[in-house]
């Protein structure tokens, strides 16, 4: 299972690497960490380029964790609070938001 995990947090970071270039990536170095990425990153997409970050924040933590089991509702809550959080912490941690947000 955690193959699984590993397999579709690759998956979705392929995705985000290609949806569109982020402001982090406009730097020489290629290589980045999930831990890079600030609210303000986060924020300053929009649309499905955003929701695409997201999901792959969800998608990461639910590896991190091990488990494989989620709810759609929780979800979308989780997002909104996401969002909300960003808004209001622009300087703090995308993956910490996110971690805070799913306690």
């Amino acid at each position: 299972m955690n193959t699984m995990h590993t397999a579709g947090a690759a998956v979705l970071a392929m995705l985000i690497a290609t949806a569109a270039p982020r402001p982090v990536w406009a730097q020489d170095a290629k290589d980045r960490t999930v831990e890079q990425y600030t609210c303000r990153d986060v924020m300053r997409e929009s649309g499905a380029n955003r929701d695409v970050v997201i999901a792959f924040l969800h998608g990461f933590l639910l590896g991190k964790s091990g488990s494989s089991k989620f709810n759609l509702d929780v979800l979308r809550k989780q997002s909104d609070d996401f969002i909300e959080r960003c808004l209001d912490n622009p300087a703090e941690k995308a993956v910490e938001a996110a971690a805070k947000v799913k306690s």
